[in-house]
């Protein structure tokens, strides 16, 4: 995912308004003119037209952006340009409209665009390139289409490549970048260190439950703690999943995916933060062993928890990760996971769910996401269905008592293991997209990570000095 910096021999591509229309004609050739009107252009938003150059060559691309008065387009719509033109070396030769934050985004939307699991392809696609537009910090946004790069590889992976081992490699080869030593729990040893939620989903599969922590940054710096949800398949559990709601569970690891590429953001910008990253890993499989629904176990915070479904498994690894991580009082906390249905009946696959226990930050997090073309929208923590959890032979249960509000009684669970932090938010992501759109190919997508990153890093200051 990277840049040209040198841009020798590069075309134009040339960002065309209702406005500037004329004037970027009348700087033309007249052949080029000519060819222009036969071909009937108007500078419509998301229109593109190839002109010919003056030695049979392409000589620059038109892309329409709209009428400057009204609302800016969508910045990521550059991104279309690059399942469109004829592989080579491009430039933009003028500003998009919105300014500068318009073409950082026009920029990481050609990355992002220029996105392709091709792991088990025996052909490659080979993308147009860009040439780094002048004025923008090229590093950071390289830096931020690798991470995003990282965790759509995860995601899209297949569970028989992406299982516990592999899903834990892939956060130590993260380590291994920045020269990071983890801890590992793993079988057995999770019950010998209080993590007994996280070991009975995990126990039935071959590949043994883990739990993974690593920190970087400052130890007095701002503690920012990270927990991504590692359920590398998921079958249900004996509440066996119809085979039709089997079929992307590859994906329910997103949520560790995210928080490693979020990570991988966080600390190659240097963010002057403590940051912590906890992943809970399994794979929640159908055995001999497997937990079974009216079980009761005790989790770490020391709540007992009964099992009323099997298939609600994410919370029960999350709540001793989210337990381990509120007991150094994180400045914020905040946990990521493919969580629920409901969220997606909600919202849709596109914008996902989020929960916070401060306003402030929530307001922050709903224009950050607006920011940076990665929008997210907040659900209520309400308190008047946290009854819905009570156990009635243990303090709690693994799922309501009843068919509403499924994204809210999840987040509720999960309240229930944060009391120190001084901030929670909690996000219930999809981590897919159905279909491709300008710079979200088809396939696992790093949801929130982006606009989680930008808060931090205007909330913290982009590097550490």
């Amino acid at each position: 995912m990277k840049l040209v910096l040198n841009g020798k021999g590069s075309l134009p591509i040339w960002f065309a308004t209702s406005q500037n229309w004329k004037t970027l004609l009348a700087n033309l050739e007249s052949q080029a003119q000519q060819f222009i009107k036969a071909n009937d252009f108007e500078p419509v938003a998301g229109r593109m037209l190839l002109v010919p150059g003056s030695a049979q060559g392409l000589g620059g691309v038109f892309f329409g952006q709209g009428d400057e008065t009204k609302k800016s387009p969508d910045p990521f719509l550059v991104g279309k340009l690059v399942g469109l033109l004829p592989k080579g070396l491009y430039h933009f030769a003028n500003a998009p409209l919105g300014g500068a934050r318009a073409l950082e985004m026009a920029t990481l939307s050609w990355l992002l665009s220029s996105y392709k699991f091709t792991r088990y392809k025996s052909s490659k696609t080979e993308f147009p390139r860009l040439v780094a537009p002048k004025g923008i910090d090229a590093a950071r946004i390289e830096s931020i289409a690798t991470s995003v790069a990282l965790v759509r590889d995860l995601v899209n992976t297949p569970a028989n490549d992406m299982g516990p081992q592999e899903l834990e490699k892939a956060a130590l080869a993260l380590c291994q970048e920045f020269k990071i030593k983890p801890r590992l729990v793993r079988g057995a040893q999770l019950l010998r260190q209080n993590f007994p939620l996280i070991h009975a989903v995990g126990r039935a599969a071959d590949h043994e439950p883990r739990l993974i922590d690593f920190s970087f940054g400052p130890l007095r710096a701002p503690k920012v703690t990270l927990v991504g949800k590692g359920v590398c398949f998921d079958t249900g559990g004996l509440d066996l999943k119809p085979s039709s709601a089997m079929l992307m569970m590859k994906k329910d690891m997103a949520g560790a995916a995210t928080a490693l590429g979020l990570a991988r953001m966080i600390m190659d910008a240097k963010l002057p933060v403590r940051l912590r990253v906890l992943l809970p890993i399994v794979e929640n499989s159908v055995s001999s062993n497997s937990f079974r629904p009216g079980d009761i176990y005790p989790s770490r915070k020391g709540l007992s928890v009964e099992i009323g479904n099997t298939d609600a498994e994410g919370r029960l690894i999350l709540a001793d990760a989210l337990a381990l991580a509120d007991e150094e009082s994180p400045d914020l906390l905040i946990d990521f996971a493919t969580l629920t249905g409901a969220a997606r009946v909600a919202l849709g696959p596109d914008l996902p769910a989020f929960y916070a226990t401060q306003d402030g930050f929530a307001d922050e997090m709903m224009q950050h996401g607006l920011n940076v073309q990665d929008p997210v929208w907040r659900l209520p923590l309400w308190d008047g269905y946290d009854h819905m959890i009570d156990g009635k032979i243990s303090d709690l249960n693994n799922v309501g008592h009843g068919p509403f509000a499924g994204s809210i009684v999840a987040a509720l669970f999960l309240r229930r293991f944060v009391s120190k932090a001084k901030c929670w938010a909690h996000f219930d992501l999809y981590a897919w997209n159905p279909s491709t759109k300008p710079g979200r190919p088809e396939g696992g997508e790093a949801q929130v990570a982006r606009a989680v990153f930008d808060l931090l890093a205007q909330r913290y200051g982009r590097a550490a000095k």
